[in-house]
């Protein structure tokens, strides 16, 4: 892809559910409270963390590029 990313997980609506840990395991992981974040916040672009944050049943993970702030995902709607 090519590009730099930065992946926020919004621990307020974070249920745990797992499912981005399951999609991109070396990119998430659930603390002790069960809240995922992610491990390396500025990462590269990775159609894993992508599938993570699509299939995320809350809408918890945002994706947008470093610098500019432009959002990846979620998308405009």
């Amino acid at each position: 892809m090519g590009d730099r990313w930065h992946v926020e997980v919004d621990r307020s609506l974070c249920i745990g559910s797992g499912t981005c840990v399951h999609r991109a395991p070396d990119a998430f992981r659930l603390d002790s409270a069960r809240q995922s974040h992610a491990v390396e916040p500025d990462t590269d672009a990775d159609e894993d963390v992508l599938a993570a944050a699509e299939n995320c049943p809350v809408e918890a993970i945002t994706i947008t590029l470093p610098g500019s702030g432009e959002t990846v995902f979620p998308p405009d709607e």
